[in-house]
């Protein structure tokens, strides 16, 4: 039986099948799930494995699988990493299964995947598809996490949302320094903005679009608004680079679609508020023009990292003016 995600994730006792497979992009809630099945079955013995500790003990593992006996605890499995390797070892234990539950877990599986496929069709495995998070599931998931906090307004939500990137894995990290650092449960916007060291991230970033963008007037006004701070100059190159990146994705897809299409198949997905700026900036920035920079970057960053004497302000500061000039080009 295949089971929606979020209907799984807040009630594990709907899977009956005594074997279950989750699998897709979205390893953040999969990492989720595997948390709520060691809870649930916190009286039982669980056993973890990876598919490769399966495929060279399998002999091992199927004779502790199915030899029960009746004064040992129930068994739970937990196998990681699956892929089609695995399909004959779950062919054979299926049936012997009893009182023993056996999860598994993989990456992305794509639709010509026989693992994948066997548990689609067969009446007595459950299998969950964990696709991408959108706005709204992490939304979802920073009210419930929050609940009864002073000052969760929807700028508060907002802020947590667009700093997580849509990353499960992201989010419960920024969630649990906020659980720490606000124990009191009253929020503060602006020691919440520090706490998720956003400031200074978000005002560089407005520097960096408006370089991208060519935007010359911009640039060299925030050039000199902007606190360049020297320790951070290996975050300002990941951020070029990490946006370029993104943009070189837009001119791998096919000229015909449309560029609002595009953006919206890119994983993870381009924050809303940002859409607008990323498809003026995907006119601006071919293949050729994002290589330059890109290789630019990396001098750059070899050179931070080797020469102490090297005016770091200035070196950052030259690749704003680079970039504003190429995307005029």
């Amino acid at each position: 039986m295949i089971y929606k995600s979020y209907i799984v994730e807040n009630n594990l006792n709907i899977l009956k099948e005594k074997m279950v497979l989750f699998y897709g992009e979205n390893t953040g809630l999969i990492s989720d799930i595997k948390k709520k099945i060691k809870t649930i079955y916190r009286d039982c013995e669980i056993l973890s494995y990876d598919q490769d500790d399966v495929l060279k003990n399998t002999e091992a593992v199927f004779s502790d699988v199915i030899n029960i006996s009746l004064f040992s605890q129930k068994k739970i499995y937990l196998i990681s990493q699956v892929g089609d390797k695995l399909l004959n070892f779950v062919e054979g234990i299926l049936p012997k299964l009893e009182t023993q539950n056996i999860f598994l877990f993989s990456g992305i599986l794509e639709k010509k995947s026989k693992l994948r496929f066997f548990f689609e069709t067969s009446n007595n495995c459950g299998i969950v598809p964990c696709y991408a998070d959108n706005e709204m599931g992490i939304k979802k998931i920073i009210q419930e996490r929050l609940k009864g906090y002073e000052g969760l307004t929807t700028k508060t939500i907002n802020l947590i949302l667009e700093n997580s990137n849509l990353e499960r894995i992201k989010l419960n990290n920024e969630l649990e320094k906020i659980e720490q650092f606000f124990k009191d449960k009253k929020i503060d916007y602006d020691n919440l903005e520090i706490l998720l060291d956003l400031k200074i991230n978000d005002d560089f970033t407005v520097l960096r679009d408006a370089a991208l963008l060519g935007d010359k007037l911009k640039t060299n006004k925030l050039l000199n608004d902007t606190v360049i701070e020297p320790e951070k100059n290996i975050f300002y190159l990941n951020s070029f680079n990490q946006r370029l990146s993104r943009l070189n994705e837009i001119n791998s897809l096919d000229e015909k679609i449309n560029i609002d299409t595009k953006i919206s198949s890119l994983k993870p997905p381009i924050f809303w508020k940002d859409k607008p700026n990323f498809a003026l900036q995907s006119k601006k920035w071919s293949r050729s023009k994002i290589e330059k920079v890109q290789k630019k970057t990396f001098e750059f960053e070899i050179q931070l990292k080797t020469n102490s004497m090297i005016d770091k302000n200035i070196l950052i500061k030259k690749l704003i003016v680079d970039v504003c000039n190429l995307a005029n080009s």
